[in-house]
């Protein structure tokens, strides 16, 4: 579990394509340069790229870790768009008594956002994101989503779009603060919500 509180910011060091039996991409193996997360990272460790749950597979002690992605992954997030220098949010997976600074995040995104439009302020910059019309439900205002790995409180809400307000140590910490407009972001929505509704539609069938 995460909190959606970015650690660092780290950088690809190599993508390597993976390919099924008839030639076609089908998965990814990531290196990733992360001095911070890697500093207590052990081989099977799970470690949240931009909002992405991941284990660690290789560990060469030099501040890089490496990992693999599978198809379904690469369908479902923003990963198939990194390549080499890409940077990327990290987060290490929540440590028992660690301090609980965002929200429940768990690394499995719903879904792909991009970014609309961005409108800076006079120390913060408000975006607006374009939502998948199926996690719409999920997205309520003043509640929390995360983008790309970032814990953050939506502004507003429609049926195809939310907004959020990113304060001077959001833009500085993460890579929230060099987004354009076209960027793909990965969305999770708040898992209470997910919860909430299917107790609610199994508690109807019952009746």
């Amino acid at each position: 579990m995460f909190t959606g509180i970015v650690e660092e910011i780290g950088t690809v060091r190599a993508v390597e394509a993976g390919t099924d039996d008839g030639g076609t991409p089908a998965d990814a193996r990531l290196t990733v340069h992360g001095p911070l997360v890697t500093s207590d990272a052990r081989l099977g460790d799970s470690i949240a790229v931009s909002g992405v749950c991941l284990t660690v597979t290789d560990l060469p002690g030099d501040g890089t870790f490496t990992a693999d992605v599978m198809p379904e992954t690469l369908r479902r997030t923003a990963l198939g768009d990194l390549t080499t220098g890409s940077t990327v949010n990290l987060e290490r997976a929540l440590a028992v008594g660690g301090r609980y600074g965002g929200h429940v995040v768990q690394g499995h995104v719903d879904g792909v956002g991009t970014v609309l439009r961005r409108d800076p302020g006079p120390r913060w910059d408000d975006v607006e994101i374009a939502l998948p019309p199926e996690l719409a439900r999920y997205v309520a205002e003043k509640g929390s989503i995360t983008v790309s790995g970032v814990s953050l409180t939506v502004t507003h809400v429609s049926d195809d779009a939310f907004g959020v307000s990113l304060i001077p140590t959001t833009l500085a910490a993460t890579t929230l603060g060099t987004l354009a407009a076209g960027a793909h972001v990965n969305l999770e929505v708040d898992v209470l919500a997910k919860y909430t509704e299917r107790l609610l539609t199994a508690s109807a069938v019952a009746r």
